[in-house]
């Protein structure tokens, strides 16, 4: 790649990218990476990773991945449909009472689903499941369901384990049929409950022992231990009223615990902590094929056919985010498969995800490229960030 152009990162990330305004106090840390045939070819690390405390952004520094957590359970899933353990249209209720006699959420009241939720529903996102969102109906039922979860943990200290918290999500209303629609929900988290039920492990103990011990992600985990908190990113939220970044003092979707301890609910859809380094151990796993410096994940055919698309017509016009033109979904990842409509230099069959804060993976097979991207503010910068960094990276190809 040519290192000329890969150098206009450093000055599009520090000037641009992780500046709210004039005012250098609203800087929040950022790095990336970049991995070319295997090897990786920029490196680089800005800004704080925790101003009050005055870390910078280090190359060990640790993040929340939040959603990008959710290519990990795409694969702890299918490491268990290698083995024979689970198909893809199974019916979630075989592991998860909670998904038994499910009711959808329509205009005339609740109706029967015409068809259980499938394993496979859950990792394209179209099972009908939500997130809590107070502005439609099912999402107003999950977002009273997540309130109660709370207070239990807050009022009454009674967490909810992964099993329970997904029994309790099957039981809300679905938005949709399963099968007839694409929505953005907890079916990663559902999903980590699948993943305890087949195993007989805790989705903690099965990540390490399947996934990260194999690829030596040593500091990737649902918290971070005592010892290496000092390595843990602030996460920051930009306040309008002030106009500056502030830490943040609230966590998103069921992360009570501010991953500082151990949790009762291992988020299969946003949990994990961790560090470029580790991440893009899982990367090159992912580009290998299933396979990196001689460890086996996955077989190469199990990779090829879980990063494309697979939305059908009717699915794919829900998927209707502005950052996703140009893109189809399938197994918890985005997939470009339309490159002359995307807004942004890529290839059809590149694959990834983003998370809440801002971090952002994509994979390139045809390029054999990766970008690792990672910040640490509430909701991010924006789809810019993303549009820039990959813009430079592809044009250094």
């Amino acid at each position: 790649m040519n290192q000329e152009v890969l150098s206009r990162l450093d000055e599009a990330i520090a000037s641009t990218l992780i500046t709210q305004s004039d005012n250098p106090d609203n800087n929040v840390g950022a790095a990336v990476s970049v991995i070319h045939k295997g090897k990786e070819v920029f490196r680089n690390e800005y800004g704080m990773a925790d101003r009050e405390k005055n870390i910078p952004m280090e190359k060990n520094s640790i993040f929340r991945c939040y959603s990008m957590t959710k290519p990990v359970t795409s694969v702890a899933v299918m490491m268990l449909v290698e083995a024979g353990k689970l198909s893809l249209s199974d019916a979630v209720s075989i592991y998860l009472p909670g998904f038994r006699d499910q009711k959808v959420l329509t205009e005339n009241g609740l109706v029967p689903v015409e068809r259980e939720v499938t394993i496979q529903d859950l990792m394209d996102m179209t099972a009908g499941v939500v997130y809590p969102d107070a502005s439609f109906p099912a999402g107003a039922v999950m977002q009273e369901m997540i309130d109660e979860y709370y207070r239990k943990i807050f009022e009454e200290d009674k967490p909810t384990s992964t099993y329970d918290l997904a029994n309790l999500i099957g039981e809300q209303p679905l938005a949709f049929q399963p099968g007839t629609q694409w929505n953005y929900s907890f079916c990663a988290d559902v999903l980590g409950a699948v993943v305890e039920v087949v195993s007989g492990k805790t989705y903690g103990e099965y990540l390490r022992e399947a996934i990260f011990e194999p690829l030596g992600m040593v500091d990737t985990d649902f918290y971070v231990p005592e010892e290496k908190q000092g390595r843990f990113c602030q996460n920051y939220q930009y306040m309008p009223e002030t106009k500056t970044l502030e830490p943040c003092t609230w966590q998103h979707l069921g992360l009570s615990y501010f991953h500082l301890k151990k949790p009762a609910f291992e988020s299969g859809g946003a949990g994990l902590v961790s560090t470029i380094d580790d991440y893009a151990r899982f990367v090159r796993m992912m580009l290998g094929k299933g396979t990196v410096d001689g460890v086996r994940i996955l077989g190469r055919k199990t990779v090829e056919w879980m990063t494309q698309n697979h939305l059908n017509e009717n699915q794919i016009k829900t998927l209707d985010w502005e950052a996703l033109k140009g893109y189809g979904y399938g197994n918890l990842m985005r997939v470009m498969i339309d490159e002359e409509h995307a807004e942004m230099i890529g290839s059809n069959g590149e694959y990834g995800w983003d998370g809440w804060l801002g971090s952002y993976v994509c994979m390139d097979p045809k390029e054999d490229l990766a970008i690792i991207y990672v910040i640490q503010k509430c909701g991010g910068n924006g789809f810019r960030d993303v549009q820039v960094i990959r813009n430079i990276v592809y044009s250094a190809l």
